[in-house]
């Protein structure tokens, strides 16, 4: 998978269903192991709820892995509705948690399905949609003098620079996508931009430039 759609940072919704009310978190994860961490945290955090339900769908090895539990809620419920949203809204690398405190009333099958969807919904309501495009991790090594210049490249070139090292020289971890890749390797060899060294370090998903 080179693309996918996803939300730029965790949020979180509240409602209150016939006495229950439902606690929908979602969170931006990179992958099932940091979705399974998410969720142990978020069940030590409502240890007291009746209900922590969960569905979530990742990105690994560019194949699309998806989980959910209906936690002691009845089978079909909560996960499986909130994952066909996910699923509808061509959303990954994101891990929805809806907890549920029992008011006491029955709300029904049809009514549970509701309120944990509605609970998803919220959430994607306040969330901000990003699309994550396959780039390039690359480490540059630039003398002080240029580091100015180097910085303005980036910005025009919708580079971003994730980690600087003030060294001897100075030592940039940049993200990229692949055809800026290319532009930089040229820049370098053709000396429109000045750098001492380029390594490539490794791909990873990286917000898709506008």
């Amino acid at each position: 998978m080179k693309e996918f759609k996803t939300i730029k940072e965790n949020v979180s919704s509240e409602f209150t269903e016939k006495k229950s009310k439902f606690i929908g978190n979602l969170f931006y994860v990179e992958n099932s192991e940091e979705a399974e961490k998410v969720i142990n945290a978020t069940k030590k955090k409502y240890f007291d709820a009746k209900h922590n339900c969960v569905a979530y769908r990742v990105v690994e090895d560019e194949k699309i892995i998806e989980r959910f539990s209906d936690d002691g809620e009845p089978s079909g419920t909560a996960g499986l509705p909130m994952l066909n949203i996910l699923q509808k809204n061509n959303l990954v690398n994101v891990v929805i948690i809806v907890t549920r405190y029992f008011g006491g009333i029955l709300l029904g099958t049809g009514g549970l399905v509701r309120a944990y969807q509605n609970s998803l919904m919220l959430a994607l309501e306040k969330s901000t949609k990003i699309n994550k495009i396959l780039g390039n991790v690359l480490e540059v090594t630039l003398e002080y003098s240029e580091f100015e210049n180097f910085k303005y490249y980036c910005k025009n070139n919708k580079i971003n620079i994730i980690e600087t090292k003030y060294q001897e020289n100075i030592v940039c971890k940049i993200e990229l996508e692949e055809d800026k890749k290319q532009k930089l390797n040229d820049d370098f060899r053709t000396k429109n931009i000045n750098l001492t060294d380029i390594k490539e370090l490794y791909k990873k998903y990286i917000t898709k430039s506008i």
